[in-house]
């Protein structure tokens, strides 16, 4: 049998709530299907990562055996990042994020890069790895910058396109030098305001700046962007993204090829 890549997939949270009809005292982690096929397009077996903490933990599992096992991390879409995250306080309480994933993806970033392993972010991975190392987010593109364009349809969701701009000399506009379109889904409410230190900006949006993909510049592959390639499908003629997850499984096999 073929010796697979391991890559880690950070879960999604739904905290307790008695108005839901299933498990409404229970904490459910999960992770959306789409993510999960897009890191088994690319051969390697998607690996959900429960959260060690929680009021149901027990025994002595931590992020770095999830760090040590793992040839890598991809952090995945959801709710807002809690602003106490970058020291602001929510400007409306739909916009308090969750706190409790916020803490434990950070963990999971950390532990991943001090064991050399690469770390891909997508939307709220992208948002919540510049919290992660110093940068701060507009809690809502609309009321912070009401210039901009809109960066997120409710009701056309992953249908939602909008214009990219990338930066030249970059690593993403080398593994995106043959791409035939420049359109990528847009589903997202906040975004970078301050850049985090160590990072590059790699692509924004041509029609309002807003940062839409950053990398470090440091020893560690850490790098994200604020569209969703696994919601790519080539019918829509949106940009083929597929590099992105050759490139970072790359960087997975040659974490793992050091030992």
């Amino acid at each position: 049998m073929k010796d697979r890549l391991k890559i880690g997939i950070s879960a999604c949270f739904l905290h307790p709530d008695p108005a839901r009809a299933a498990f409404a005292k229970k904490t459910l982690q999960y992770v959306e299907q789409s993510m999960a096929h897009w890191i088994m397009s690319g051969g390697a077996l998607p690996v959900m990562v429960p959260s060690p903490a929680g009021d149901t933990a027990r025994g002595d599992i931590g992020y770095g055996d999830y760090a040590y096992w793992l040839d890598g991390l991809v952090l995945h879409g959801g709710a807002d990042v809690w602003p106490g995250s970058y020291g602001e306080t929510p400007l409306q309480e739909r916009w308090s994020g969750d706190r409790i994933r916020d803490g434990y993806e950070q963990a999971l970033v950390h532990a991943f890069v001090a064991a050399g392993k690469p770390v891909f972010g997508v939307c709220r991975g992208l948002q919540l790895i510049n919290v992660a190392f110093g940068g701060t987010l507009y809690q809502d593109i609309a009321t912070q910058r009401p210039e901009a364009v809109l960066h997120r349809d409710a009701d056309a969701y992953d249908h939602h396109f909008h214009a990219l701009e990338i930066v030249p000399e970059t690593r993403l506009s080398a593994l995106l030098a043959g791409a035939s379109s420049n359109q990528i889904n847009s589903i997202h409410h906040q975004a970078i305001k301050d850049l985090a230190p160590g990072f590059v900006v790699e692509a924004r949006s041509p029609d309002d700046g807003m940062i839409e993909a950053i990398r470090s510049t440091g020893p560690a592959y850490v790098a994200a962007v604020q569209w969703h390639p696994e919601f790519h499908q080539p019918a829509l003629g949106t940009l083929d993204d597929t590099p992105l997850l050759t490139d970072f499984l790359a960087a997975a096999q040659a974490a793992k090829d050091r030992g």
